[in-house]
């Protein structure tokens, strides 16, 4: 996007508002003595010809769902986007967070978080996530634009990506996948400095990148990244491009400073008062730190306003366009009136047909229910959709060049995956699932942790949840794994025992606007063991299945697939007259946010409690007593059919009556 203002500004005039960025930024680090003034510095001069001439964004509205995505994915830099946040106008970005960075209760943290300040579009550091969330939204405005047209969606998606995004593995996979979709609505700037931590790159790599992005069906642009018309001219180039596009942006880290800049000791730590000093006088910049002469700051405030007239414009078609209110429900990420009817239905049919088939199959049954309800439900695997269920029955698959479908074959490419299906939840309209074997989140766990971080509601079928996958061996069994999720803050991990629960958990999941989900789910048959479903007792997180016949004497807690050993476990126990309540705990996270009383009652007061889970034994222990007992496993599976798994590794009723037994007293 051009227009006349921008195209007005002189070298000069541009020169000065890319060292109101330098001064900025090495002023904010070395106020709060750390921070990487480098890449802010050697990427101003790109920065300021991207938000000055192209960017589609209006400052006064920054949730214009139609405006342009900015990703800093080398989010180290952070002070180059609150420097911009800042000199366009942003009314919460303010001089004060400026000189707050990196400082207790500031919008200005060391790397961009999601939430903190409008203008962020989603949460950096960890470096190459922010390229796999691009790609996401980029997907996502194609998707939009399908549905609703260009009308209401017609926007590009930039991200800045430095050499260590593009070392990082989850890199090829994001470029991969943009590639293949022709996500031509994205362009990524490359600052090419050739600078690491440890040195110049070239102590650790000497990949052709052009040739790598070209490969993967890119158009790509090498360009001097401190020439403005060399920067316009390539960025005016990709506004047309037919494929994703990257801009090799060859910049020297911390420009301007005379002695630091183009070396390794300016990327992570303050330049210090004399480089500064030094600086000041090589960019001929005589303010004192903080301060930003009137002229430079009419002149960006003025770039904060270019899209004004565009945003009222678009405005003015959203009032006229027969989907409105459909589009803005889709944009606010509220569900659809009467979405949960056919999946509690469904559960009745459940009940009454006694279900009982594994809790994947179970879990596609409910997403063929769903998916009619709810057109945002964007599903996908990780080339395992016969095995995820993940598929509804009305869903077509996204294609390049088709974006009508909801449906992504995203390959084998599980971190991409989840830092995609980040993106296409924080561009909105959507609400992303995708699948792969439970073994696999270690795959996709840096993501998953940045969407708990950021409480987006982003969905994880992850299937094969146990040893009950059986011969396919310890290699894909977890283990760890659950204990591993459950360690993550704000992520729900469910692990439903039936039909009915699974049910239960897809709508929780759903309803859960700032919180991922996961949804551990079996590969082997599990009997339908709920009687009723007219209340969502997984809700609760946890709850008395079946209560004890007698005085309790002991209560069986289970999830998942063991849940049903457990009830086995109690009818046994109650011919040998020993009292047992079995609860089923779908969801840990739930259960710990109900009041003590409630917890208190279904864990059983004075019981021996005994917890039953096909996986590590860890995180168990807060539910337990020092002489309460759990079964489950602290080692490797092993291959072989899954009920002899289960009986050699004492995951048996039969196994577990006689640990209660040894322990009565």
């Amino acid at each position: 996007m051009t227009d006349s203002i921008s195209q007005k500004l002189s070298e000069h005039q541009l020169q000065t508002m890319a060292n109101a960025i330098r001064a900025l930024s090495m002023d904010a680090v070395e106020r709060a003595k750390s921070g990487h003034p480098g890449m802010p510095m050697g990427m101003a001069d790109v920065a300021t010809i991207l938000f000055t001439k192209f960017l589609k964004f209006d400052a006064e509205s920054p949730y214009w769902p139609d405006r342009d995505r900015f990703v800093l994915s080398a989010g180290h830099g952070s002070m180059l986007l609150y420097s911009l946040l800042y000199l366009t106008g942003y009314k919460d970005m303010t001089i004060e967070e400026i000189k707050n960075f990196r400082q207790w209760g500031s919008r200005t943290p060391g790397h961009p978080e999601y939430g903190y300040a409008a203008g962020i579009e989603t949460t950096t550091g960890p470096l190459g996530q922010g390229l796999g969330n691009a790609v996401g939204m980029a997907l996502a405005e194609k998707m939009m634009s399908a549905q609703f047209g260009k009308d209401l969606v017609d926007h590009k998606i930039y991200a800045i990506a430095g050499d260590g995004c593009l070392m990082e593995g989850i890199s090829q996979e994001a470029i991969s996948l943009a590639g293949h979709l022709c996500l031509n609505n994205l362009i990524v700037l490359f600052d090419d400095n050739h600078i690491s931590i440890d040195g110049s790159t070239d102590l650790s790599v000497s990949d052709d990148q052009l040739k790598r992005f070209q490969a993967s069906h890119w158009d790509v642009m090498a360009i001097d990244g401190h020439n403005f018309m060399e920067i316009e001219i390539a960025l005016t180039k990709a506004q047309v491009a037919t494929k994703p596009v990257l801009i090799a942006c060859k910049t020297q880290i911390a420009k301007g400073a005379p002695h630091k800049g183009g070396t390794s000791s300016a990327h992570g730590s303050p330049l210090g008062a004399e480089e500064i000093q030094a600086t000041r006088e090589s960019i001929h910049w005589s303010s004192p730190p903080f301060e930003i002469p009137e002229n430079i700051l009419s002149a960006w405030r003025r770039a904060g306003e270019r899209g004004r007239r565009l945003y009222q414009n678009w405005k003015e078609k959203l009032n006229t366009n027969p989907k409105k209110s459909e589009f803005e429900r889709r944009m606010r990420g509220e569900l659809p009136s009467g979405w949960q009817v056919p999946v509690q239905d469904l559960m009745k049919k459940f009940v009454s047909e006694k279900t009982s088939v594994a809790t994947r199959q179970s879990s596609q049954m409910v997403l063929d229910a769903l998916s009619p309800q709810i057109p945002e439900l964007v599903g996908g695997s990780a080339d395992l959709t016969g095995s995820n269920n993940t598929k509804a029955k009305d869903m077509i698959a996204i294609e390049s060049g088709n974006y009508n479908g909801r449906y992504i074959h995203y390959g084998v490419r599980e971190h991409g995956m989840a830092a995609a299906m980040s993106g296409i939840a924080l561009h909105g309209g959507f609400i992303p699932y995708g699948g792969t074997f439970l073994t696999f989140t270690d795959y996709c766990r840096p993501s998953i942790r940045l969407a708990a971080l950021m409480e987006i509601r982003v969905i994880y079928v992850m299937t094969h949840d146990s040893i009950g996958l059986g011969e396919d061996g310890p290699t894909h069994q977890p283990i760890e794994h659950l204990a591993a999720l459950r360690a993550i803050p704000n992520l729900q991990v469910f692990r439903p025992c039936d039909a009915v629960e699974v049910a239960e958990c897809w709508i929780l999941a759903l309803e859960s606007k700032k919180t991922p989900s996961i949804l551990a789910l079996t590969r082997q048959k599990l009997n339908l063991l709920r009687k009723d479903s007219s209340q969502n007792l997984s809700a609760k997180g946890a709850y008395i299945l079946k209560e004890a016949a007698g005085p309790r004497k002991v209560t069986l807690l289970a999830t998942g697939s063991e849940v049903e050993i457990a009830l086995e476990a109690q009818g046994i126990l109650e011919g040998k007259n020993i009292q047992a309540a079995v609860v089923s705990m779908p969801c840990w996270e739930l259960f710990e946010k109900k009041d003590q009383a409630y917890r208190d009652h279904v864990l059983g007061k004075n019981t021996l409690r005994i917890a039953i889970e096909a996986g590590s034994s860890m995180g168990w222990d807060k539910f337990l007593g020092e002489k309460d007992i759990m079964v489950g496993l602290n080692h490797f599976g092993a291959s072989a059919p899954y009920e002899t798994l289960y009986q050699e590794f004492g995951l048996t009723a039969d196994h577990i009556v006689k640990i209660v037994e040894g322990n009565q007293s």
